[in-house]
């Protein structure tokens, strides 16, 4: 009887990809899933431009195809300022799905997903081949 009273939940999975398949782009998704889960994944402007002004932030996303141009312009000068490294995506919805900014259905995959335009890293979670792999291609293309 206890035993059925007892609702254990499987800790959701974030799917790990062999460190010889990393792109950077499958890199930087795993990044942003392990720091939502570690809580330092900061979404939307506000929230975005707090981070980068209080020095925080250690790495920085933005959708190509945001429509404002002073939305860009403000994001990129921010992280010129504060040296935090820029990472263009090329869609909002693709960049707010990776930011868990969507519902999941019953075979796994998104639905509903809300376009975020710009998101900022302030702690990355744990120690990852991705997240080794990303700060070795930042450090490269610097």
């Amino acid at each position: 009887m206890a035993e059925d009273a007892e609702m254990t939940e499987a800790p959701a999975v974030v799917e790990e990809v062999a460190p010889e398949d990393l792109t950077p782009m499958s890199a930087l998704q795993v990044v942003l899933k392990k720091s939502l889960y570690g809580d330092g994944l900061r979404r939307g402007l506000h929230e975005c431009c707090k981070a980068l002004d209080s020095r925080s932030a250690r790495l920085c996303c933005l959708a190509d195809d945001c429509s404002e141009d002073a939305y860009k312009k403000l994001i990129q000068a921010l992280c010129a300022e504060h040296d935090v490294p820029l990472i263009k995506v090329s869609s909002r919805k693709e960049l707010g799905q990776w930011c868990g900014l969507c519902k999941l259905n019953a075979d796994g995959e998104a639905t509903k997903v809300v376009g975020c335009s710009s998101a900022v890293v302030t702690d990355f979670g744990e120690e990852s081949p991705a997240l080794t792999f990303l700060l070795d291609y930042l450090k490269k293309n610097a």
